[in-house]
């Protein structure tokens, strides 16, 4: 255990880091298979990239609040954490399977929880015993996930209209969308996600509202709106825009809108973690990313 240090996370760090997070939830996501589901696998070369993209991009953003932990030269957990605004968001955190269990976790997280400085906050959480635990000790509110998965049955799409691509200057109404629905808004993190994803606004008078589309995973990445007929406008073009296999995830029993527009599109529904919060409401109509809450 004295081998192990906690330190600041470095440019240099982030392969080791990524290579300890493929590690940590391939297993995590063996444990957790369903018997009908198919063999996890680890992440391919793109996906790879993709991690080391995101984590250097909040790296550089926010810095105070990305942890590694070393032993030995080697990275054996990591924690990574930002502050936007009044809210502070836990985007990943792991430990190797060999590694846990002692204590290395609680310290990661002491240092990541430092960073928030009493600041309001939110994160995805997976349902591993001892991290629940930990959660819960450190004042967080752990509201049961769920995710709705399949290919959609085409002949259940809507028409849609009232849309339009999102351009640059929207950003600042989405930001104010953000601080009403979850206290703070993402800030840089629209930039970043704009450079990747396809972003789809409604932006109606009082019917505003907003949702990335990952077309490389076939997937809605963050949805917000101010009122739920807005949110099932944009699922369903979200939805309308995949090409095979989706998943619809971090949906909270107060997001049960999203559930009623999966199971009209045919996919099936499945329980998913925790949407762990402390020191705010669960924030809706709103379906949350997992690199940025």
């Amino acid at each position: 255990m004295d081998s192990v240090r906690i330190r600041p996370l470095t440019p240099d760090d982030l392969p080791g880091a990524e290579r300890a997070s493929a590690v940590t939830f391939l297993e995590a996501d063996r444990l957790s298979r369903r018997w009908d589901e198919p063999e996890p696998e680890p992440p391919d070369a793109a996906a790879s990239r993709r991690w080391i993209d995101t984590i250097g991009y909040l790296l550089s953003v926010d810095p105070g609040g990305c942890w590694v932990a070393e032993d030995s030269g080697t990275i054996v957990g990591f924690a990574i954490s930002q502050n936007r605004g009044r809210v502070w968001y836990l985007a990943t955190y792991g430990v190797l399977p060999g590694q846990q269990g002692k204590g290395i976790g609680r310290r990661l997280m002491d240092a990541a929880l430092a960073h928030a400085d009493g600041r309001p906050g939110l994160f995805s959480a997976t349902t591993h015993p001892a991290a629940t635990r930990r959660y819960r000790l450190a004042g967080f509110t752990l509201h049961p996930q769920m995710r709705m998965v399949g290919r959609v049955d085409r002949s259940t799409l809507p028409a849609i209209s009232g849309l339009r691509q999102g351009r640059p200057e929207d950003l600042e109404w989405m930001d104010q969308l953000d601080v009403r629905l979850r206290g703070a808004g993402h800030g840089p993190d629209h930039l970043h996600m704009l450079e990747g994803l396809r972003l789809v606004v409604s932006d109606a008078s009082g019917r505003r509202g907003y949702v990335y589309i990952d077309h490389d995973r076939d997937r809605p990445a963050l949805l917000a709106a101010a009122d739920i007929a807005t949110a099932e406008t944009l699922l369903w073009e979200a939805l309308a825009s995949t090409r095979d296999q989706t998943l619809v995830n971090c949906i909270t029993t107060a997001n049960h809108w999203a559930v009623d527009v999966g199971l009209a599109a045919r996919l099936d529904l499945a329980q998913e973690g925790y949407l762990a919060l402390r020191g705010m409401a669960e924030p809706t109509p709103y379906l949350a990313s997992g690199h940025y809450l």
